[in-house]
């Protein structure tokens, strides 16, 4: 489908923000990234061939999302190791030459209800090969077979892995509802350290707020090709379980945010997730953290994973890997 109404959405959020809102706007470090013409042209083929992919895929969902992730191809200067063992499940990607001591944990998205470890491993090596650090990539308990906390319990368990295999400097990683996890597991790190604290915090279209107070997700200005409201709405309801959808462990959005490490939010204007991204900058900026919010024009949700068909793609996933490097050689 084509994108439409992208340039009438970032100036009507321009010119609606209040000036406390602008000046928060402002300490959080926004930065807008504007699209290229050519690039709109293969934003648009791109989302065609979302259209096409979903009209016609076929079998059970978490092979079809797992199909559709494993797009993202898989660099050729990495090596891959199968992890399970002390209830972590998942694959190391390490690079060629790393420095010791320094890894990530990646928390991959779904919607908490779809997602493997093997799906992301070419997407987490995008990321190994421009840090050149390596990360575990986790399977963690989807629902709706596992409820809160089974998610952040995992990410956390995954978290203190790490540390007992004598790395002591981390960043956590995460996309969509993975994204979410990340700051959540990062609070929580944070709440009850059990170790050296983390460094820095990356999220690609996070999802922080399953009780849906974000404008966007029901915005008609925006034209989001992947996710709907009605889907994350099932996708909320099947993994809050007993919990509040507003509990912090569900909607990071919520909870206490003071003392967090460094974080990067990408995002893009056309997702039904931006608002969740915007939100919850402003909320830790007023908390004291340091937040690098970047707003990609006309982008859709987590577009970092199409590497291979998108140089804004490429783009952003360079920034990420700078944020990290910066983040590592500080901590």
């Amino acid at each position: 489908m084509a994108p439409r109404g992208r340039r009438s959405h970032v100036q009507r959020w321009r010119t609606t923000m209040s000036e406390t809102q602008l000046q928060d706007h402002q300490r959080s470090k926004t930065e807008i990234i504007k699209l290229p013409s050519e690039e709109r042209q293969r934003e648009a083929a791109l989302r065609e061939r979302f259209a096409s992919f979903w009209a016609t895929a076929t079998g059970d969902r978490r092979a079809v999302y797992d199909a559709f992730i494993s797009g993202s191809p898989l660099t050729s200067d990495v090596t891959l190791e199968a992890v399970d063992e002390a209830g972590v499940r998942g694959f190391f990607i390490r690079p060629q030459q790393a420095e010791p001591k320094r890894a990530i944990l990646y928390l991959h998205g779904g919607g908490y209800v779809l997602g493997s470890a093997k799906a992301y491993r070419g997407f987490v090596s995008q990321i190994v090969s421009r840090t050149k650090i390596p990360a575990l990539v986790i399977d963690y308990p989807l629902a709706p077979e596992a409820s809160l906390p089974a998610a952040p319990d995992a990410a956390r368990t995954a978290s203190l892995f790490l540390i007992a295999k004598g790395f002591d400097r981390i960043a956590i990683v995460g996309d969509s509802a993975g994204g979410g996890l990340t700051l959540v597991t990062l609070a929580g790190l944070i709440g009850k350290p059990a170790g050296p604290a983390p460094v820095a915090g990356v999220v690609f279209s996070p999802w922080v707020d399953l009780s849906f107070t974000g404008a966007s997700m029901t915005d008609p200005g925006i034209v989001d090709p992947l996710l709907g409201h009605d889907y994350l709405q099932d996708c909320a309801r099947k993994v809050v379980g007993a919990h509040s959808p507003s509990d912090p462990l569900a909607s990071p959005l919520f909870g206490d945010l003071k003392g967090l490490p460094p974080l990067l939010i990408q995002v893009g204007t056309d997702e039904r997730l931006l608002d969740d991204s915007r939100q919850y900058a402003d909320r830790a900026t007023k908390a004291g953290v340091p937040v690098e919010l970047q707003i990609f024009e006309g982008m859709h949700h987590v577009f970092q994973l199409d590497v291979a068909h998108l140089e804004t793609s490429r783009n952003a996933l360079d920034r990420a890997a700078r944020f990290l490097r910066d983040a590592f050689d500080r901590g």
